[in-house]
């Protein structure tokens, strides 16, 4: 799909706010409503907009303890990186997981009511993993900008 300056301006305005009416929108992007809708409708179709979410506020919710972990594993253990994956995806504490270069295989962000929480998830479940060699994380003291998947857009 070629995008033009309007398509443009309708993924900024949606990322900056998912919950626009399509009559808030359409004035944002001073179209008329009915094309403003048929051009989200293309770029949803598209796969361009994955999705409208709500941003929570983990700590209201009782997940204090925010970190990132590097994971390292053995590469000598059959289907080391498959079996990995798909033991992260069922784990509820890892909010993001990313394959790496570098030093380590895997950086995971893991959400945690508190320390306890997070040292017992760390000891007796990703650790146990097979192949896990080295774990080394990171408490995240304070957040100073956390805008989530949002893109820099024009």
């Amino acid at each position: 799909m070629q995008l033009d300056t309007l398509d443009w301006r309708i993924l900024a305005a949606l990322q900056d706010n998912g919950r626009l009416s399509n009559q808030d929108l359409a004035e944002r992007v001073a179209l008329s409503p009915s094309a403003c809708l048929r051009r989200v409708r293309a770029l949803e179709d598209a796969g361009l907009i994955a999705g409208y979410h709500a941003r929570l506020d983990a700590a209201r919710l009782g997940f204090e303890l925010n970190a990132i972990v590097h994971v390292t594993l053995d590469h000598s253990q059959p289907g080391w990186h498959e079996t990995f994956q798909a033991e992260v995806m069922a784990f509820d504490e890892v909010s993001a997981a990313h394959v790496v270069t570098g030093s380590c295989n895997y950086v995971l962000h893991i959400r945690a009511a508190n320390l306890a929480a997070f040292s017992d998830f760390m000891v007796n479940r990703l650790n146990k993993l097979p192949g896990m060699r080295d774990m080394c994380s990171y408490i995240i003291m304070k957040t100073l900008k956390d805008h989530g998947s949002r893109l820099p857009l024009r």
